[in-house]
């Protein structure tokens, strides 16, 4: 739609009205106008502009059954990086589309909160939360046992299928304390970015000085 109207995709997401004023003050920066807190503030409320707050929602526990094994939460919030594929984290959300209801699984790098891998399918069963895996693995080298896996207590990270994948693979595995979403905190704002800006590659982030993930990363290995 950007492409056909002759407009920038951060362009596109300013108007919508879901940066806040820090968010829009740097883009502008960026973008060659400088503007101090007060006037962005005042143009947003001048306009009638808003930012639209992000809500998580937790999601069901694994069930209580002999086949699933819950793992120590070896993260700890510790949610920085100093090198990619060291820390992933991942969880599984729903979408309302023309097809129904969708159910995707992504993974996230906290080095740069970059997605890399997703799966979306129409069960949110142990699949779907390998394939995000594996789609990860396929575009990421990493070395064995150096990498971390960080996910909620969901059937699907803690079931013998899941937790025999990451073994196999040298992957270590941590999960969240139960009923604490903000053991993965990451990942649940990113869901909130998502379903309310649709969530891209070009979206400035702020704990990357206001770069988007891939420029964050590309930045990074090239310095």
């Amino acid at each position: 739609m950007c492409r056909v109207l002759k407009v920038s995709r951060s362009g596109y997401y300013d108007w919508l009205g879901t940066y806040g004023y820090r968010s829009i003050k740097e883009e502008l920066a960026k973008n060659g106008v400088f503007a101090s807190r007060n006037s962005v503030v005042k143009a947003m409320k001048s306009n009638n502009l808003r930012a639209i707050p992000i809500r998580s929602k937790p999601y069901p526990k694994a069930n209580e059954t002999p086949e699933h094994k819950v793992c120590k939460n070896r993260l700890k919030r510790r949610f920085s990086a100093t090198k990619t594929n060291r820390y992933w984290v991942g969880d599984i959300t729903y979408l309302w589309t023309k097809e129904g209801w969708l159910y995707l699984a992504t993974v996230i790098d906290l080095f740069s909160r970059k997605v890399v891998g997703w799966s979306i399918s129409n069960r949110a069963d142990t699949n779907l939360a390998i394939n995000a895996l594996k789609n990860a693995l396929a575009n990421r080298p990493y070395r064995r046992w150096r990498l971390m896996f960080h996910s909620d207590q969901g059937c699907q990270y803690t079931s013998n299928e899941m937790q025999r994948f990451l073994h196999e693979r040298g992957i270590l595995q941590s999960m969240s304390r139960r009923g604490q979403c903000w053991d993965n905190a990451v990942v649940e704002s990113f869901f909130g970015s998502l379903k309310q800006e649709r969530y891209n590659t070009q979206r400035r982030h702020s704990k990357l000085g206001y770069n988007s993930p891939s420029s964050f990363e590309l930045t990074k290995e090239a310095a």
